[in-house]
């Protein structure tokens, strides 16, 4: 007889089990099977079948990435006494964060792994954030077995109520930037006192204020968070703790390639220094080596584990080579609206600070795959092929946003119009009494959607940029919506040094965006170079646009632009507009004096 130790994967979740292959005539007698976890996947009728069972709920909500995901797979939940409670006494649940948005964001702030009990009414007992060892596990079961009121970790959230004003307060804007000002790391770059890593709101904030200290704070923050990006294959790990840049978790998830893809790419524009390119074009690389499906469209992460539950610090120190001979962590292989959308918006930013042609074609091979085969009828976009709940705000929001940045570094009307279909589609399925709600509102749905703070930021920049290059005033009043939720007292509050998303929105939404108009035909070299130039040199806030007469009046005509000779581009910040600018150079020049 020979055994063989292998593990798949069930929901989410890593188990291990043994495999007998036997050689000879007479098979022994079977083992007996050990007592699993039978994980059942999150429905709407999961509290009336709790009711009718007279069981518990447990929420194990984690990610495929997540090392300590697989801590908890390997040692709790293969644990004798913690099974055999969940087996009697709870209906045991496991979801994969990165599918349900919706519940990903109600317990962000708990994970991952994220471990939530509810009573059989759907009554919150406890919300525990990261490992729990299998002898906490089964005491915290058993306890709430025994007494089922909400324990200490359940704290009820006061009723969050919108702002009056689309903005913040002249007091609120000077308290946020203190907070963020004094929450800085000034020794090793930097927030956090636990955990750092690429904050690319907070990078992007102090890249684009006037205040040189803010910008020596981003330019240290990107020095020192160079160290997270992975020498051997590209591409970023999501974060380091013990307060330093030198303990790296080593899963790679798309957020974080796609934001700091753009962000390193903005840094590279606006302080007109190459070298922040550089690791850009190797989170790209990770990006083509790892991360993009045969078709074009983009994975959601690669695992922080060669094997399952064992720390990979020794693995992640190794060559390319040497790391292949041991194997690669696994890649999540579903093609989510969402990451596309993001990698999408990061590739376009890249490729207005190159001019790579190749970069841009991988950004519309993504664009085209989601639309293919994500797309809802009236506007939207589905999470995956097929999805358990939703829509979801996220997969439409940043769908949207990518179709915004591929009508910039384009200027092809086609995507303005799709950006403007999602921004439709956004209000009718998505705005709440504060905010947007991050998953549309379900019969039945045993949770309330809520709005989250990041995704109303975005919204908020979103629709606002769109209202400027539409004129169309329901786009104002989207942002304006959004705006009023992250501005709450109780939002702001809540948020800590985190508020740099939140003062970027207020930034954007109370001035004019940097606006550059090429005017020439899109097949004249000359207003081509003009074009490019005006990608290469703009700010982060800027409507960027290229008028042929042979297209039709701009989106967004507010004065009649002149008919001259040859290709020109005019200027507009800060109330003035330039003379019609003929060189790359003049282009580049302007802008750096309205940045």
């Amino acid at each position: 007889m020979k055994t063989t130790l292998s593990r798949f994967w069930l929901g989410g979740s890593c188990v291990a089990f043994v495999a007998l292959v036997w050689s000879g005539a007479a098979p022994l007698a079977r083992a007996e099977e050990k007592p699993k976890i039978e994980w059942q996947a999150w429905s709407d009728n999961i509290f009336e079948k709790a009711k009718a069972e007279k069981k518990l709920v447990l929420l194990d909500l984690g990610a495929r990435w997540c090392h300590w995901c697989h801590v908890m797979d390997e040692l709790t939940y293969s644990d004798p006494e913690v099974i055999k409670l969940l087996r009697e006494k709870y209906i045991p649940v496991h979801v994969d964060q990165d599918a349900r948005p919706d519940l990903a964001n109600r317990y962000e702030d708990y994970g991952w792994p994220a471990t939530i009990v509810f009573k059989w009414d759907g009554t919150e007992l406890a919300k525990r954030q990261g490992y729990i060892p299998p002898k906490p596990m089964a005491s915290m079961l058993q306890a709430f077995v025994d007494d089922p009121t909400p324990g200490p970790s359940v704290v009820n959230e006061a009723p969050i109520v919108s702002a009056s004003e689309a903005a913040l307060t002249q007091e609120q804007r000077a308290a946020a930037r203190k907070f963020f000002v004094d929450a800085y790391d000034t020794e090793r770059g930097g927030w956090g006192s636990v955990h750092h890593y690429l904050n690319w709101d907070a990078i992007e904030y102090c890249l684009t204020d006037s205040d040189p200290k803010l910008v020596a704070m981003g330019v240290q923050t990107m020095k020192s968070g160079l160290k997270l990006i992975d020498p051997a294959w590209g591409g970023v790990y999501q974060y380091s703790t013990d307060g330093d840049w030198d303990h790296p978790h080593f899963e790679k998830i798309m957020p974080f390639q796609a934001e700091n893809i753009r962000v390193f790419s903005l840094a590279a524009s606006l302080r007109r220094e190459p070298e922040w390119l550089a690791p850009a074009k190797k989170i790209r690389s990770f990006l083509n080596l790892f991360l993009t499906s045969p078709e074009g469209a983009f994975y959601v992460s690669q695992d922080a584990d060669v094997v399952q539950g064992e720390h990979s610090g020794e693995f992640f120190a190794l060559s390319d080579a040497e790391r292949r001979k041991k194997g690669i962590p696994r890649v999540d292989m579903h093609q989510y609206s969402r990451e596309n959308g993001l990698a999408i918006t990061g590739l376009c930013a890249l490729y207005a600070a190159t001019g790579d042609a190749d970069v841009l074609a991988e950004a519309r091979h993504a664009a085209e795959w989601i639309m293919a085969h994500r797309a809802l009828p009236d506007g939207g976009f589905r999470h995956d092929e097929m999805d358990a709940a939703g829509p979801y705000l996220a997969d439409s929001l940043a769908m949207g946003r990518a179709f915004l940045a591929l009508y910039t570094v384009t200027a092809e009307r086609p995507w303005l119009a799709k950006a403007e279909q999602v921004g439709t589609y956004i209000d009718a399925h998505f705005r709440g009494e504060s905010g947007f709600i991050t998953a549309a509102k379900a019969e039945g749905a045993p949770l309330t959607p809520k709005p989250q703070v990041d995704e109303n930021i975005w919204v908020v920049r979103f629709t606002n940029l769109l209202h400027h290059h539409t004129g169309k005033a329901p786009y104002r009043a989207m942002a304006e919506h959004a705006m009023k939720l992250i501005a709450s007292p109780a939002m702001v509050e809540r948020q800590g040094f985190a508020t740099s998303g939140i003062l970027l929105a207020d930034r954007e939404l109370t001035m004019e965006p940097a606006h550059v108009t090429v005017i020439g035909k899109k097949d004249d070299p000359d207003a081509k170079n003009l074009f490019a130039a005006a990608l290469k040199n703009a700010p982060g806030y800027a409507r960027i646009e290229w008028l042929d007469d042979r297209e039709g009046p701009l989106p967004r005509s507010e004065v009649e632009m002149p008919k001259l000779p040859k290709a020109a581009a005019f200027v507009c910040a800060n109330g003035a507009c330039s003379l019609p600018l003929q060189t790359p150079e003049k282009i580049a020049a302007r802008l750096a004096v309205k940045r």
